[in-house]
């Protein structure tokens, strides 16, 4: 079976634990061939080789002629700050993973799309994709036919998602508060500097730093009968890696501590969130996560309770890297299911041919005998689309 060419937009932090995190968990499905990132390849090889979190990158790492070879294998280089401007198509990319953070709109990823490229990934929350996923929570949604940029939330989402889909599942939520204690991140400042939020403008290793979380609203996007019933903020603070999330509930139905911590030691060996959920009875700290490739791992230690209605859990979780392991499985999954442009009609046989057009409607337009498919190959909003003219079959 040939492998998925994948190609990596943005080898900052998360890019490059995404490509390791490829290397090391799907080296049989998936072949990165392409890295686009604005900086000096010279700069990224070295970054990849040498990290300051998780050591030496364990493979051969070389930069020759503006180009990288990791493990002896030579992956083609660009610097393209546009992503329609990127030509995948000539390496043969199949799905891009769109890890900027600067183009979690659709529409502008949807660059991506008119380079070659047949999926996108987003690794953040994104605005106008074709469906957010959480693995474990919804990957089964997944259709390769109708998705073609996708959200893979954000590394909160990831670590409180599961969280709240056992304790929903099992007792009901009623309503329910999150508070993620997280390390501090590349939108921060090592030095009191311009910021549009006023708190992330203050020096990160100083202080602990109060800010806003999208994870609340991007659990409702995976969890749809949680909206309403959850919202949330964040604490920044001066560690490098590895975070924790609160999560208070008040429940539909009673539950004892004991109740709780044994739907999640139970969930934990489930076999759609065994790898994605862990369960821990250690009395264990953040840098003991460093590394961890789970997304949450319950500390059912911290587990507690106001009777049995209001009920606190909290969910270990290394915010790079179980996010880019996410990210890379979330790629693998795409991988295995294939990829498909358009769906053809099912009422009329036809012959479809193709030609670009320009169009901002999200629907299908008819006129003339032709087809203009909106939504089929790009997600939505104001980007190149496919006009089809339906002939039908003899």
């Amino acid at each position: 079976m040939a492998k998925t060419k994948i190609g990596i937009n943005g080898f900052g932090r998360i890019g490059r634990q995404v490509l390791r995190s490829l290397k090391q968990r799907h080296p049989d499905t998936i072949e990165v061939v392409a890295i686009n990132d604005v900086g000096e390849t010279e700069t990224n090889g070295h970054l990849l080789k040498f990290d300051s979190t998780y050591g030496r990158y364990p493979g051969t790492v070389e930069c020759k002629n503006n180009s990288l070879k990791i493990d002896g294998v030579k992956i083609h280089t660009s610097s393209n700050r546009n992503p329609s401007e990127i030509k995948w198509d000539d390496f043969g990319v199949e799905l891009v993973i769109e890890c900027t953070g600067a183009f979690t709109d659709a529409t502008k990823a949807a660059g991506h799309i008119e380079g070659g490229a047949k999926k996108v990934i987003i690794s953040a929350p994104a605005k106008n994709e074709d469906i957010t996923l959480v693995l474990g929570v919804n990957d089964n949604q997944y259709n390769p036919v109708t998705h073609h940029i996708i959200s893979n939330a954000s590394c909160t989402t990831n670590c409180v998602a599961p969280m709240a889909k056992v304790i929903n599942d099992t007792f009901g939520i009623e309503s329910a508060l999150m508070s993620t204690i997280h390390a501090y991140t590349n939108d921060q400042n090592i030095l009191d500097q311009n910021h549009k939020d006023l708190r992330r403008a203050r020096a990160a290793a100083n202080s602990i730093i109060p800010t806003t979380t999208g994870a609340a609203k991007a659990v409702t996007l995976v969890i749809p009968e949680l909206v309403g019933k959850i919202d949330g903020m964040a604490y920044r603070v001066p560690v490098i890696t590895g975070s924790v999330t609160d999560l208070t509930v008040k429940l539909t139905n009673n539950a004892s501590l004991d109740d709780v911590n044994n739907a999640y030691r139970e969930a934990s060996m489930d076999e759609n969130l065994h790898g994605i959920l862990g369960y821990s009875d250690e009395p264990l700290v953040s840098v003991d996560y460093i590394g961890n490739s789970n997304s949450c791992t319950i500390d059912s230690l911290a587990t507690s309770s106001v009777g049995q209605e209001f009920i606190k859990v909290v969910g270990w979780y290394d915010n790079e890297w179980g996010y880019s392991c996410r990210t890379a499985d979330l790629a693998n999954l795409m991988a295995e299911k294939g990829s498909r442009e358009v769906e053809p009609s099912r009422d009329l046989p036809i012959e479809l041919s193709r030609t670009p057009v320009k169009q901002s409607n999200h629907k299908l337009a008819y006129n003339s005998g032709q087809c203009v498919m909106m939504t089929q190959v790009c997600g939505a909003g104001s980007v190149s689309r496919s006009h089809f003219t339906l002939t039908p079959k003899k």
